[in-house]
């Protein structure tokens, strides 16, 4: 309970000296790193529902693309889960280096702005 109090008092103080455009500034990086995560579930969702194959590297690509797009807690948020996603990758399930190579790289594409239909395989349907 104490430590509730002490963090509670302590939140208080840092709140009370921030000046109003800093903790705004906080605010929209959370904001934007929440929804950036969202726009990296929904591109795998989509990979998921699509099955579509040599489609990986699109939706890599898209996911980061609309996380980056909504500014930089949604990039910061695209980069840290597709790092986490390739070190799984190459770490665990044994995909090869090249794969994961190319998965990094449509990742940084997206997130550079690059456009996302770079890598969209002919014939993946039009509502992905």
């Amino acid at each position: 309970m104490r430590l509730c109090v002490c963090l509670a008092l302590l939140s208080l103080t840092l709140c009370a000296s921030a000046d109003a455009s800093s903790i705004r500034r906080g605010a929209e990086f959370v904001r934007d790193a929440v929804g950036g995560a969202w726009d990296m579930l929904r591109a795998y969702k989509d990979m998921r529902e699509a099955n579509f194959k040599n489609a990986d590297k699109y939706f890599h690509a898209r996911g980061n693309y609309d996380a980056a797009q909504r500014g930089p807690g949604g990039a910061w948020a695209a980069k840290v889960i597709s790092d986490a996603r390739e070190k799984w990758q190459s770490d665990l399930s044994g995909r090869g280096a090249e794969d994961t190579r190319a998965d990094l790289e449509a990742n940084a594409w997206g997130r550079g702005g690059g456009d996302p239909n770079r890598y969209r395989p002919a014939g993946l349907p039009r509502k992905y």
